[in-house]
């Protein structure tokens, strides 16, 4: 990865984070069930709204992109169904809300990350250079930090990891985390979702990954020629 860290597996970095939240006093985000990755647990079926409907008939196309998804991106899973993320809400970088809806004609890479997440603290700088070199008009890394508290935190942890190309993205109330949980589709930290430009859940995973590596490259490369 981009500083050359090795990850360990899954569960031990999972609870590497709860323990270093715990440590740290952050507001509790813990895992349900000792699954992760390919174990995932299902998702909760799409709704009937127009979106989710609209969502829903990409099912080929989720499972083809989510194909792609080999080697160091290998836990990420096509959405089952695929579902409407158009509500998603958080703050932008110039503090205002927003939702993923904004990013419409847009791929975009969601990813929920905090201070406190041990793993999120190797794969963060990832992100950063996945962003830098396939960032463009038509691809988008969105990370959002769920720490509650002010941003003091957070942007020094940016600053410390080296990160200078994500945006700021910011959530502090936890409905973000909440909401994905409810859905099925997160267990903790970091969780992470690929969103094509109309705001469909096309592919999930739970855990850290290599997002600079050339695995994540060539997924990126695929979900923008689907």
């Amino acid at each position: 990865m981009a500083d050359g860290n090795r990850f360990f597996p899954a569960p031990r970095l999972i609870l590497a984070a709860l323990v270093a939240g715990a440590l740290a006093g952050a507001v509790a985000v813990y895992v349900s069930e000792s699954r992760s990755g390919n174990n995932a647990p299902a998702q909760v079926a799409a709704g009937d709204s127009k979106d989710d409907v609209a969502c829903a008939a990409k099912s080929d196309r989720a499972k083809k992109v989510a194909a792609a998804a080999t080697g160091e991106v290998a836990a990420l899973l096509p959405a089952d169904p695929p579902q409407s993320m158009r509500s998603l809400a958080f703050n932008g970088p110039d503090g205002k809300p927003m939702t993923i809806a904004d990013h419409a004609g847009k791929t975009v890479l969601l990813n929920l990350w905090a201070t406190w997440c041990a793993p999120c603290r190797a794969e963060m700088p990832a992100l950063d250079a996945l962003q830098k070199e396939k960032g463009s008009d038509a691809f988008q890394v969105v990370a959002v930090n769920v720490d509650a508290g002010d941003d003091v935190k957070p942007k020094e942890f940016l600053a410390d990891t080296g990160v200078h190309t994500l945006g700021y993205y910011r959530d502090s109330t936890m409905t973000l985390f909440n909401d994905l949980k409810t859905r099925g589709l997160a267990l903790g930290l970091p969780v992470t979702m690929l969103i094509d430009g109309e705001g469909c859940l096309i592919a999930h995973m739970n855990g850290p990954a290599e997002w600079s590596g050339p695995d994540a490259k060539r997924l990126v490369e695929t979900a923008l020629g689907s």
